[in-house]
């Protein structure tokens, strides 16, 4: 049953009035959504699917998605309950619900992935489906990825919490009541990263729709990555895990447990960054990706100095 609150969602002819990259949006229908996607990049260019993380939505790759669409066809989706997209039923906010969901855009959007990135809980999200078998890409990027479970009693607390808040109807209301400017600084800062004016607004805008800030919460609520943590071995995907030095939301040093638990995995680590480190030097992690697969045929060489930590 649909959420009161998620009445109040971001609209796009109102929120979405100067969405960055607009002209590149369009809505499409499928798994049951309707979802807000945005597409960069020639037709034939090789396919790069770019997934967000929690609380966030298109507008996080304003700065990355034009670089990555010089050498890939990029599609980049709001995820449900984000953003443009409708939201799930609260019964398929999983992790595996969440991944079916993005997998039947994929397949309505008949543009199979060589390529899969996320930020966060987006790469987690891109890791189930590889491990699920709905996308099979050559390369897996995770970019500052939530692919293991908080450390310590933090692993048990914090979904709890998320928990409770998602289950009070009115903590979302509240919520986008208190989302001004200043808060959103804080809440980004709080994680490590620097964002300009209009990255603050960007998510300010969001926060303030308290349907936005529910699905964000139920994401968070319902999600168990003690048990993706355990099926990593089975990612045979090779995966490049970017990393932004400064994280505070997600160790940095995480990266290298993760990566001695993937058969093939290696670890970019970018110092001075935080947790949106895609947003804030763009052409850093571009730069990354792009050598990684220059490195592996996918495209093109050019000159890199990107250094790539084993």
């Amino acid at each position: 049953m649909l959420n009161p609150f998620d009445a109040d969602r971001p609209d796009w002819d109102r929120d979405g009035r100067d969405w960055p990259h607009r002209a590149e949006s369009r809505f499409v229908e499928a798994a049951g959504l309707r979802w807000h996607v945005q597409e960069f990049g020639r037709p034939d260019a090789p396919e790069l699917l770019l997934l967000h993380g929690t609380g966030a939505a298109t507008h996080s790759w304003r700065g990355l998605a034009p670089l990555l669409a010089t050498k890939f066809h990029v599609t980049a989706p709001d995820l449900p309950g984000h953003g443009f997209t409708d939201p799930l039923p609260d019964s398929e906010l999983s992790l595996p619900g969440m991944a079916r969901a993005v997998a039947g855009l994929v397949a309505a959007l008949g543009r199979p992935p060589v390529l899969a990135a996320g930020h966060s809980a987006g790469a987690a999200v891109l890791a189930r489906m590889c491990l699920d078998g709905t996308i099979a890409p050559r390369l897996l990027a995770a970019f500052n990825g939530a692919l293991a479970p908080l450390p310590g009693a933090a692993s048990l607390l914090f979904p709890s919490m998320a928990r409770m808040l998602f289950l009070n109807p009115f903590t979302p209301k509240i919520f986008a009541w208190t989302a001004d400017r200043a808060a959103a600084k804080r809440l980004i800062e709080g994680t490590g990263s620097r964002l300009d004016p209009q990255g603050v607004e960007l998510y300010r805008r969001l926060f303030a729709r308290s349907g936005h800030v529910r699905g964000a919460l139920g994401m968070m609520a319902n999600w168990d990555l003690e048990s993706l943590h355990r099926a990593l071995p089975g990612l045979t995907t090779r995966t490049l895990l970017i990393v932004g030095g400064d994280d505070r939301a997600i160790r940095p040093d995480t990266a290298f447990a993760v990566r001695d638990r993937l058969p093939d995995a290696r670890v970019a680590l970018i110092r001075g960054l935080g947790h949106l480190a895609h947003e804030e030097a763009p052409e850093k992690v571009a730069e990354a990706l792009c050598a990684e697969a220059q490195a592996m045929g996918l495209v093109p060489e050019s000159p890199s100095d990107m250094q790539i930590t084993s």
